[in-house]
C-alpha cells in the first residue's frame, strides 16, 4: 500500500483527495496536517465522510510515500522551508508555486497536465498540478500545439463554479451574490495563462498569445470553455474531428463527441469532454471538466498512478451525477 498524506485537507481540493484516496485500492492516508483544525476529526470538517474515516488532523505529516500539498497559492514553498520531507517521499503540490518553475529546493517539479507529458510524469519524483482553467484550456488546444495548427491567436471564453474561488469566504462567492448571477473577473490576466502559454509553447515553439475571459457562475462545480482559434485552410471538420479522436484515442478519461456537450456530464468524475466544430473559418472547441476533480484532485491521484506504476485509472472510476 501507498502511505499517503495530505497538508491542507480541510479546503475543497482536500475534501476531494479525501473521498477518492479513502476508496483507492492501493492507498492509506496516514496524516492529514492543517494550521486550523488540529485534532478535529476529519468527518467534522467534511461531513459527508462521517463512517469511512478516523482520521484526525494533526500537524505532523509522519513517513509518507508521497503527499499531497493543497495549501494556499504561494504557501507551498513556506511548507517545504518550515517541514522536514524525506528526499524519498514524493510531492504533487495542487497549487500555483512549481508550476511555472519547477526548480525548489533540490527537486524537480515536472508539470502534471496527464494527457500532455505522460511518458515524464512516469519518471517524475515531484508533481506540479495543473490550474482547473489551465487544464480545461489545454485539453482542447493540446491535438491542434501537436500537429502544428495554432495559427493564430487564441480566444477562449470560460465560466467556473464557485468552489473555483477556494473555500474561504469572499464577497463574491456569497451564495446572495453568486445566485442568479454571472460575472467577469481577472480580464486577460488570469493567474493560468501563464502556465497554458508555457506549456502550449512547449508543443508548439513559441508561447501562443491567448485571449481569456474567466467568468463566475452561479453554480458550485465545474468548468465550461469555450475556445476558438484560426481553422487550417483546406481542413475540413471532419478532419478536425477526427484528430481530435486520434489524440485522445488511449486517454481513459479525456474524450470527444459528436453532439455538444454540457457541464453535468463530467461533474463528480474525472473525465474530461471536448466537442469540435468549424465555422466560418474557425475551429470551435467545447471543453468541460469538473474543477475539483479532473482540474485539481482527481489529476492529482491520476499523477500519482502514473507515478508508482498504478493503472491510471485506480480509484478515478467515479459515478458521475446525471441531473
Amino acid at each position: 500500500m501507498i502511505k499517503a498524506a495530505i497538508a491542507g485537507g480541510t479546503g475543497y481540493t482536500g475534501g476531494e483527495l479525501f473521498r477518492i484516496l479513502l476508496r483507492h485500492p492501493e492507498v492509506e492516508i496516514i496524516a492529514a496536517t492543517t494550521t486550523s483544525s488540529e485534532g478535529t476529526p476529519v468527518c467534522e470538517v467534511h461531513r459527508d465522510l462521517i463512517g469511512e474515516t478516523d482520521l484526525k488532523f494533526g500537524k505532523e505529516h509522519g513517513n509518507p510515500d508521497v503527499i499531497f500539498l493543497c495549501l494556499g497559492h504561494g504557501l507551498s514553498r513556506e511548507f517545504l522551508d518550515t517541514h522536514e520531507i524525506s528526499p524519498d517521499c514524493r510531492i504533487i503540490d495542487l497549487g500555483n508555486d512549481f508550476r511555472i518553475d519547477g526548480n525548489y529546493g533540490g527537486r524537480k517539479f515536472v508539470y502534471g497536465l496527464c494527457e500532455g507529458d505522460k511518458d515524464n510524469i512516469k519518471k517524475a519524483h515531484d508533481i506540479a498540478n495543473p490550474g482547473c482553467f489551465a487544464t480545461a484550456i489545454q485539453l482542447a488546444l493540446l491535438p491542434l500545439a501537436c500537429n502544428g495548427l495554432i495559427l493564430d491567436e487564441i480566444h477562449v471564453t470560460a465560466i467556473t463554479g464557485s468552489t473555483g474561488a477556494g473555500k474561504k469566504l469572499s464577497e463574491t462567492s456569497h451564495f446572495s451574490y453568486r445566485d442568479n448571477n454571472i460575472s467577469i473577473y481577472k480580464l486577460f490576466t488570469h493567474q493560468h495563462l501563464a502556465e497554458i502559454k508555457k506549456n502550449t509553447g512547449r508543443y508548439t515553439g513559441h508561447e501562443p498569445v491567448v485571449n481569456f475571459v474567466p467568468m463566475r457562475g452561479d453554480f458550485t462545480r465545474g468548468i465550461f470553455a469555450s475556445v476558438y482559434t484560426r481553422a487550417a485552410e483546406g481542413m475540413d471538420e471532419m478532419e478536425y474531428t477526427g484528430l481530435f479522436k486520434d489524440f485522445y484515442r488511449d486517454s481513459p478519461f479525456v474524450f470527444h463527441s459528436e453532439s455538444g456537450i454540457s457541464l453535468k456530464e463530467v461533474v463528480n468524475t474525472n473525465k474530461g469532454l471536448l466537442h469540435v466544430e468549424l465555422h466560418d473559418g474557425y475551429v470551435h472547441i467545447s471543453s468541460v471538466i469538473d474543477n475539483l476533480i479532473k482540474g485539481a484532485s482527481g489529476q492529482a491521484v491520476q499523477n500519482m498512478n502514473l507515478m508508482f506504476g498504478l493503472d491510471e485509472t485506480a480509484g478515478l472510476r467515479l459515478k458521475g451525477s446525471a441531473f
